[in-house]
């Protein structure tokens, strides 16, 4: 069993799990005081909508005129219960869920990792990993675990505080490693995005990320690019995160009623996921569909 880093504290591995919910690329800015109390508060679970908490500028998870994977399967969600959508933006961060479903001007997160606090979470409706992005029919197509020699003089670009960083320790690959933040305001910058256009550039060899957000941006690279899921790595610390929606924690009736549509349409929401080549696991850790070539059709277009 792996020791695990003493800078691998619980309380970044909190932090990492709700990170998640949005790809590992939540914001820090929160919406001003006065902007909340501008809006009206229910008293319980709407019934007349689908009242969404989502980050206004989260691709390819959410932004406001619902381009992200998480609003299309909003509206599924919707479309079942036959109410329309009603989002409440806000940007990602540090009291994002006191400040949203805490408040009731909202009753749903549509992503959030499963044992994250502080929500009651649903059935998790996908499972996805950690990956390595390399260019296709590079020197390093074909590595399938960070173990592999053929990394030992790469230039690997990773999120800070995320689990991948702690395999690269292990393997003494983090000194030679690129490293990007994890908590930005994603209205101004987007690491990820970053990161895959240094790799285009050559100024990296290799890009670990959040599959969800990997594969979509990967899709639409002008350089050739090929997104490997790290199915190969040890345990400790996981790089599989099931993927939930949240809810209030005393919301369980409402708990019970998403988790009836989600196994109603999950045919529907596994359709929207491999759209934006999310990289899906089963629960025997084994891949169920990899990514669509980069040359097919991108999401919101």
């Amino acid at each position: 069993m792996r020791k695990r880093p003493a800078s691998a504290s619980k309380e970044r591995y909190a932090a990492l799990l709700a990170s998640l919910a949005t790809g590992a690329l939540a914001a820090i800015l929160l919406l001003s005081a006065s902007g909340v109390r501008g809006q009206q508060i229910p008293d319980q679970v709407s019934a007349d909508a689908l009242r969404v908490c989502a980050d206004p500028a989260n691709m390819p998870y959410s932004n406001t005129v619902g381009e992200g994977f998480e609003n299309k399967i909003a509206d599924i969600v919707a479309d079942e219960l036959k109410v329309p959508v009603r989002t409440f933006f806000m940007p990602q961060g540090p009291g994002f869920v006191r400040n949203t479903l805490g408040r009731r001007l909202c009753d749903v997160v549509i992503g959030y990792a499963a044992g994250a606090e502080p929500v009651l979470h649903t059935n998790p409706y996908y499972q996805s990993i950690y990956v390595l992005v390399v260019k296709a029919g590079g020197p390093f197509d074909g590595v399938a675990q960070l173990a592999d020699p053929r990394l030992k003089e790469a230039r690997l670009g990773v999120m800070a505080a995320t689990p991948p960083a702690d395999h690269l320790l292990e393997y003494g690959l983090l000194p030679r490693s690129r490293t990007y933040s994890l908590l930005v305001d994603r209205r101004f910058a987007s690491p990820a995005e970053e990161m895959l256009a240094d790799l285009a550039r050559g100024e990296i060899d290799g890009a670990l990320l959040w599959g969800p957000t990997a594969g979509a941006f990967a899709a639409q690279s002008a350089t050739p690019l090929k997104v490997v899921p790290l199915l190969k790595e040890g345990e400790r610390p996981s790089m599989t995160y099931r993927i939930t929606m949240g809810v209030r924690q005393t919301d369980h009736a409402w708990k019970q009623t998403l988790n009836t549509v989600l196994r109603k349409r999950a045919a529907d929401i596994e359709k929207v996921l491999l759209a934006y080549h999310v990289p899906l696991i089963d629960d025997d850790g084994n891949l169920i569909a990899a990514a669509a070539p980069a040359s097919e059709a991108r999401p919101g277009q």
